[in-house]
């Protein structure tokens, strides 16, 4: 089974060697593993790989040559908890009663009929297609679905089809100080420099100093400004909802730039730009930044680094009070438009897989917008990017 271990990961372009996988004999012999297969995936990834952009391809050949193992050493207890037996109402469709379910027929009339529905409603309502309630197939409420609609008192989103969100939500900062991982997104993001000297004289210059102190015949100290990539970024990241999914790779890139860049302000959204932006998301709902004095603030040598899925209702984008968390007096395709035209240089990092863009209409609006400046959030999209900002 080793041996078939060993000449799968070589088919799948690992660069693994005979001598690592003697080393890893060897600790199997010492029992390091301790008969886990747990401990033992673990034991043989550390010895056999190398590069972090091989961890996916060792983990699917792990998961193919030792399938059916089992990966726990104690028997599995469970609790089901008290808020699954309250949802026990909760209606689940099959994907032909779901594709009976109709859009209300836009978003003016969407916000139309829910404000109709407001005014005659008089209690709770729980199952049905109408009123707003829970577990029915009615635009609004919670628990339920319906292709489009408005999520009212849902604790998380569940089908991703609201248009709007009755619901004051709290989103977490991502964490700059996140090391593991971002070894390879600092090589790519080099690509973006350009090293000036400016600010305090804090560094031995020794080459002046020798060259000081050779010219007068005594020690000649000399000091110099600290040589920094004089590249200056605006980040704008978007922030919960459906980017809780690529957290991780946020925070990776987040905390990769922090270093790289000397010069880079973070701002966060939600899914579109639009009237104003904020720096901590604990604090969203009540320090805000107007996006207008943002594009006042900074000059227009900034590079933009737009961070998102862009995968949201097109409402969000094209029509005024389109967001889904709040009324917006300007659609967030004019916000775009208005960072583009004061920022010549801008890209979109987009952590969705490249090839599934285009079923998504959003994604392509946002991409149109961005006059296809939109890159994956790969190593290749941010060496792409990269290249494309450095013009």
């Amino acid at each position: 089974m080793f041996t078939t271990f060993f000449a799968e990961l070589k088919s799948a372009g690992l660069p693994v060697s005979l001598r690592e996988y003697l080393a890893l004999m060897e600790a199997l012999k010492a029992d390091l593993a301790e008969k886990k297969v747990e401990d033992f995936y673990y034991l043989s990834r550390a010895i056999l790989v190398k590069d972090e952009r091989n961890l996916d391809k060792f983990d699917r050949v792990f998961g193919h040559v030792f399938k059916g193992l089992d990966l726990m050493s104690e028997s599995l207890e469970a609790e089901i908890p008290t808020e699954w037996l309250m949802k026990l109402a909760e209606k689940h469709l099959t994907d032909e009663e779901k594709a009976l379910v109709e859009s209300l027929g836009g978003f003016e009339k969407l916000m139309e009929t829910l404000k109709q529905r407001l005014e005659e409603q008089k209690g709770r309502h729980q199952g049905g297609n109408k009123w707003i309630g829970t577990a029915g197939t009615s635009p609004f409420g919670a628990y339920g679905y319906n292709p489009e609609g408005v999520r009212i008192g849902q604790s998380e989103s569940r089908h991703r089809r609201a248009v709007k969100v009755w619901d004051k939500r709290e989103f977490k900062d991502l964490d700059d100080k996140i090391e593991l991982g971002t070894r390879n997104i600092k090589v790519a993001l080099k690509r973006l420099r350009k090293f000036a000297r400016t600010g305090a004289a804090s560094e031995l210059d020794i080459d002046g100093t020798i060259d000081g102190t050779a010219r007068r015949g005594y020690l000649d100290i000399h000091m110099r400004p600290e040589r920094h990539n004089a590249i200056k970024v605006l980040l704008f990241l978007d922030i919960g909802g459906s980017m809780d999914d690529h957290v991780r790779v946020c925070e990776e890139l987040f905390s990769a730039a922090r270093s790289e860049f000397k010069v880079m302000e973070h701002f966060y959204f939600h899914n579109c730009l639009y009237e104003y932006v904020w720096k901590d998301n604990r604090r969203r709902h009540v320090e805000r930044l107007n996006t207008w004095d943002v594009l006042h603030k900074y000059p227009n040598d900034y590079k933009i680094v737009f961070v998102g899925d862009a995968s949201m209702s097109p409402y969000e984008i094209s029509y005024p009070g389109g967001s889904v968390e709040h009324w917006n007096e300007e659609a967030g395709q004019v916000w775009i438009n208005r960072v583009l035209a004061t920022y010549p240089r801008a890209v979109w990092l987009n952590p969705i897989p490249e090839n599934h863009w285009n079923w998504t209409h959003s994604i392509r609006m946002l991409r149109e917008l961005m006059t296809g400046r939109m890159f994956p959030l790969t190593l290749d999209g941010l060496d792409r990017a990269m290249k494309e900002l450095a013009r």
